[in-house]
Formats: structure tokens, sequence, C-alpha cells
């Protein structure tokens, strides 16, 4: 059987969402549906509010056994909302880099980095300056599209998607923040191509 791992925070544990509509857990459900019934339900390591280096610290006391056959990274709204660092963002996220890339048995074609969603654009951001919100997104982005370049894995901008929910109401979450479960089926829609031809890449080579 596959294996996947992800690895975030809200984006990833799917916040105000049912369990099968996070995006995790589509993506798997559409590649059993595209022929890859043998990928298990996604473990996963997220929580509301985590910032890299509450990632960093949770990982260290998770019991991971690799190698994960996909490895996905999503990390950093909370270090921008909480005004952390850039500089300690790069920092942080390159060592989350390098431990996703070792979970999934050095193979850098199996880790998948999405960019930061821009929640300046939802309803909960109302009276805030969204003009800044979306400026300091693109700057942390702007370090982890580096990093993953950097590094050789594949890098998934999902960005300026999650823009289009400061248009359409339905791509957010009842909490006004989060996005809904269509926002997560159109950031799969980006993803599961790429990631079917990796995994069968992967089959073919094995001699599967």
């Amino acid at each position: 059987m596959k294996r996947f791992l992800a690895l975030g925070d809200s984006y990833t544990i799917g916040e105000s969402v049912a369990e099968k509509e996070r995006w995790p857990m589509q993506l798997t459900t559409g590649l059993r549906n595209r022929g890859m019934e043998d990928l298990n339900d996604p473990e996963i390591i997220a929580t509301t509010g985590w910032t890299t280096r509450d990632l960093l610290d949770a990982m260290q006391g998770s019991q991971l056994t690799p190698p994960y056959d996909l490895v996905s990274l999503l990390i950093g709204v909370n270090n921008q909302y909480q005004g952390r660092s850039q500089e300690e963002y790069a920092q942080e996220f390159e060592l989350l880099l390098r431990q996703a890339i070792e979970l999934a048995g050095m193979r850098k074609n199996r880790v998948f980095v999405l960019s930061i969603p821009d929640w300046g654009v939802t309803p909960f951001a109302e009276g805030r300056d969204r003009a800044q919100i979306a400026s300091e997104i693109d700057a942390f982005n702007r370090i982890n599209a580096r990093l993953s370049y950097q590094y050789g894995v594949q890098y998934i901008a999902i960005t300026a998607i999650s823009r289009e929910a400061g248009k359409h109401a339905s791509l957010n979450a009842a909490d006004g923040l989060h996005p809904s479960a269509d926002m997560y089926r159109r950031w799969v829609d980006v993803l599961i191509d790429r990631v079917r031809r990796e995994l069968l890449a992967h089959a073919v080579r094995e001699g599967a």
C-alpha cells in the first residue's frame, strides 16, 4: 500500500470542513478514482495555528515510519499572521523541507510544497490592510518557492486560486476565514495530475 504524509496547519487539517473534504483526503479519493486503489488514507500532522516552529516540534514528537510515497508541506500563514520574521521562516522552512525529503526516502520528486493561501481576501480580514497582507504572503511564498526549487521538490502555486475567495463566497468556509470544500477541490485539480504522474513513474521504475 502507498502512504501519504501531509504536513501543515489549519489548511491541511481542514479547519471548518468535514474530514472527507480536507484537501489531502480529496486528493486521495481522486487518486483512487483514477486507478490508485492501493493508496492509504493520508497521515496528517497539522493543527490550526501552527507556525513552522510548531510543526518542527510536533514532528520531533511523532512516531513517523518512512519512507512515505508522497509528502506534502504547506506551512507559513501563521508565521505571517503572528508577525514572525521572514528570516526565521526561511531557516525553519528549510529544516522542514529537508525532513520532508528524508521522510520521502530522499525521493525529491515525491515532495510537494504548496504555496501559502492569502487569507486577506476572506470576510475575516474585513477592516484589515488587505494589500499589506497580500504583500507579506507573497514575500513568504517567494521564500518557500526559492527553497523548493533549490532542493528540487515539486512546487504547487495555489495562492492565486485562494484569492478567488474574495469574489466567490462559496469558496469560504462557514467561519469566514478558512477554505470551503469547493476551494480545496480547486487546489486538488491543480495537484492531482502531477502527483499521479510521479506515483506512476515510480511504479514503472520498480517494475510494478
